[in-house]
């Protein structure tokens, strides 16, 4: 008997803690917490309908992590949308994707941190390090 606890132990301390298919949400109970009338229950249930089905699709292709993360979050406080859901699956896809930026670098050119101090922007003029700005630096 006790031969099966570290067994059980293990398994619960899986890094998969993230299901292969969508979580189940219940969309009528969203949308009525929602209000209103008949009409935006119609959209409501049509939008989360799209939604999920939009999810089932490309579940796969997003990151167990983000995965994690998103199905909290688009089910705090008792509401749970798949609408949330998909749309923080593809923000954190999209934010990893162009961390990646072309052929592999890690940030886009127009991305490269700048020395501290310096100002980029239409009608500024940059301040070098260690330059205190003064009254006739407009």
């Amino acid at each position: 008997m006790l031969l099966h606890l570290p067994i059980a132990i293990l398994a619960t301390l899986s890094t998969i803690a993230v299901s292969d298919t969508v979580p189940k949400f219940d969309i009528v109970r969203e949308c009525r917490l929602e209000g209103g009338s008949l009409i935006e229950f119609d959209g409501c249930s049509e939008d989360e309908g799209a939604a999920l089905r939009e999810l089932e699709r490309s579940w796969a292709q997003f990151a167990g992590a983000g995965k994690r993360n998103c199905i909290a979050s688009a089910a705090i406080g008792g509401f749970a949308s798949y609408v949330e859901l998909l749309t923080c699956l593809e923000l954190a896809r999209d934010a990893n994707n162009a961390d990646k930026g072309p052929l592999g670098s890690q940030k886009p050119d127009g991305m490269q941190l700048r020395a501290p101090g310096v100002s980029v922007g239409v009608g500024h003029d940059p301040i070098t390090p260690g330059q205190v700005p003064g009254p006739g630096s407009r």
